[in-house]
């Protein structure tokens, strides 16, 4: 439903109350200088504080980016959220009555801002249930566990307010429903109650499990972790997602930890609930930890805010489980990492255990200790990929050097990728000094092999220019027109590893992530309503042209694939016989130009001085030609009829074997 406007009072009382420094520094470490504050700008890379934020005009500016506003607008940027949205939000938080410029249309506007507050109700009120449960004689054993197996005081039970869900099928349903009058439509919006199967009535969600609330930013419960006392899985279960609640986007005690992190400039990540809770009982509060999935890199993003020198800490299980997670993250914040937006280190604390066990025995300094020497990333995942490794073992020694190339291929910093072939040579030959200075010359030159990502044009034909630019076009072209494909088309070129080569091309594409990369970030709501918006895909075609319009040297080239002519309308038709010939020719192009780059290293090399290296090079020359006999294979197991019906692709392939006849 649309949003009724507001009454410019409504607005202008919302301005008057909100307090900018209290809106910013929710997002921003901002630091007190004269009467300003200053920070690192969220809006572009700020190495140095560059934006400042006035109290008495309740205005902020950058001096790097230049973006400035009230809070209003602060929070319309940083969440690339609505106006409306924005204020209504504003309006909760400083408790500003809602005026509307249509009348008939408020009760409808306070139905959906009231939702939300009645959510917040039934859940703290769902929380003070549990909390009162956890002393009662049913919970006795959730209590006993508490205090005698994780060793938690009273106070730190209070603080996080520790409860019991008790094992009744309607307990809290008796409560919230029958006692308490809540809608049962409201409680299942909560999470809090499962409808049974067939609709026959409904039964608690949490049943005879230790309770964990959630909390927002401004302390307020969203949801909750359930642990069980006994062998029911899952062992963890948390609230399904709901209004208030993704856990793809909350961090749990990020509401605690946030001024520590700011503080000690430093974020913490763990695994569990309890391990956030055992480090802030020691007093080690700049803890946090995921909802049960993979450190996302909206979360990353979030604790950012709180750390000027962006230091982030992964202190995970250092079983195969918890590696596995490690690595999963550091996958997800490679791009910040690699450019230095985040420092990233990964600590496994000794024999395997978690924050939790290790505190039971040792003092909160011994874990300080080990959070100084916590390795960067790079050197982590370097240490994993040599771990239990006998580099006696040629097989075992050739596996581990090509993984480090591939890992060190990716660093963009030149002095950087120096300093890890020099430490990586070390490892590798075990400190033997000249066996060091010849492999550090292999891994130098490998590691320049792997960098080359297919896009020098030195390797390019003239046949294969052709064909690219005609492929790519066809597949952006179907991408911008028909919105139901372009999943399929990302999954194939992200299961073929496939970049956009031409470079007007490779721009189109940057600017539809961008935009897409803001819808993704938008809330819950406000994606909702622009996923509406967007049932036709010709949005997305006027968002690029907007954005074109800065880049007026590159619509000559563009123009053609936002416009249809019969011809490419024609095609549209066949799009998923498009996707799928077009893909598989930007993919033979990149096969050959990798084999002929690989041949010119080869041919240039001295195979007796450096025998790993020409292995290498062979075995991806021989890797590229394999791929190659695959991918013509498809192609002529390709019907005659489909074959004709995409033209370009046909002449391709006869002038391919009319060169190779």
């Amino acid at each position: 439903m649309e949003i009724p406007r507001l009454h410019p009072d409504t607005i202008e009382e919302i301005k008057q109350r909100a307090d900018i420094v209290d809106v910013i520094s929710e997002h921003v470490v901002l630091r007190k200088r004269g009467k300003d504050f200053t920070g690192l700008c969220p809006f572009h890379d700020d190495k140095s504080p560059s934006f400042s934020v006035s109290p008495g005009k309740q205005f902020y500016y950058c001096f790097g980016c230049g973006a400035g506003g009230n809070a209003i607008k602060f929070m319309m940027e940083v969440g690339k959220r609505s106006f409306s949205d924005v204020v209504l939000d504003l309006a909760r938080r400083y408790q500003v009555p809602i005026k509307t410029l249509e009348p008939a249309q408020k009760q409808e506007l306070q139905r959906q801002i009231s939702l939300r507050e009645q959510l917040y109700e039934v859940l703290a009120l769902t929380a003070k249930f549990y909390e009162h449960a956890l002393q009662q004689p049913p919970g006795e054993a959730a209590l006993a566990y508490l205090k005698a197996t994780r060793q938690l005081s009273t106070e730190t039970i209070q603080q996080f307010q520790l409860g019991y869900a008790p094992a009744g099928w309607q307990t809290l349903y008796g409560y919230l429903i029958e006692q308490k009058r809540y809608p049962v439509e409201l409680v299942e919006k909560a999470g809090l109650i499962v409808t049974r199967p067939e609709s026959k009535g409904y039964y608690d969600r949490f049943r005879d499990r230790l309770m964990i609330p959630i909390h927002d930013l401004q302390g307020r419960v969203i949801g909750f972790g359930g642990r069980s006392l006994g062998d029911e899985q899952p062992k963890y279960l948390n609230s399904p997602e709901t209004e208030l609640f993704d856990k793809g986007k909350t961090l749990y005690a990020l509401d605690k930890a946030r001024g520590a992190i700011a503080k000690t400039d430093k974020a913490i990540v763990v695994e569990g609930y309890f391990d956030v809770i055992a480090l802030h009982a020691a007093g080690i509060t700049n803890v946090v930890a995921s909802l049960g999935t993979a450190l996302s890199l909206h979360q990353v993003r979030q604790l950012l805010r709180y750390s000027e020198s962006k230091q982030i800490v992964l202190n995970f299980d250092a079983d195969a489980a918890g590696n596995k997670a490690a690595e999963r993250a550091i996958g997800e914040v490679a791009d910040l990492a690699y450019q230095g937006e985040v420092q990233l280190r990964v600590l496994n604390i000794p024999s395997g255990k978690d924050p939790d066990e290790f505190l039971k025995t040792h003092k909160p300094d011994d874990y300080l200790t080990l959070l100084k020497e916590a390795p960067l990333w790079l050197d982590w995942q370097i240490q994993q990929l040599l771990k239990d490794k006998d580099l006696s073992q040629a097989d075992q020694f050739q596996q581990s050097t090509q993984e480090i190339v591939k890992l060190l291929g990716n660093l963009p910093n030149a002095t950087l990728r120096t300093h890890y072939i020099h430490r990586c040579a070390e490892l590798l030959s075990q400190n033997n000094a000249h066996l060091t200075l010849q492999l550090e010359g292999d891994l130098r030159t490998q590691v320049r092999g792997q960098r080359w990502h297919g896009r020098s044009q030195k390797w390019v034909r003239p046949g294969d220019r052709t064909l690219l630019e005609e492929s790519e076009a066809q597949i952006l072209r179907v991408y911008l027109h028909l919105h139901e494909y372009r999943t399929f088309i990302k999954e194939a070129l992200d299961e073929r590893d496939l970049d956009f080569s031409m470079g007007h091309h490779r721009f189109l594409w940057q600017q539809i992530m961008h935009i897409e990369k803001g819808l993704e970030e938008s809330s819950e709501k406000d994606l909702a309503e622009k996923d509406l918006a967007r049932s036709t895909p010709f949005d997305l075609i006027s968002d690029l042209q907007d954005r074109c319009t800065d880049f007026p040297e590159k619509l000559p080239a563009l123009y053609p694939l936002f416009q249809l002519d019969e011809k490419t309308k024609r095609d549209l038709l066949r799009s998923p016989l498009v996707i799928r010939a077009a893909t598989a020719c930007m993919e033979r192009v990149m096969c050959e130009k990798r084999c002929r780059h690989f041949l010119n290293l080869w041919e240039k090399m001295d195979s007796a001085l450096s025998p790993d290296l020409a292995q290498y090079y062979q075995q991806q020359i021989y890797a590229e030609k394999q791929r190659i006999a695959e991918l013509d294979q498809q192609q002529r197991q390709t019907t005659f009829a489909d074959l004709a019906q995409i033209p370009w692709v046909g002449e391709y392939y006869d002038a391919l074997e009319a060169v190779q006849t």
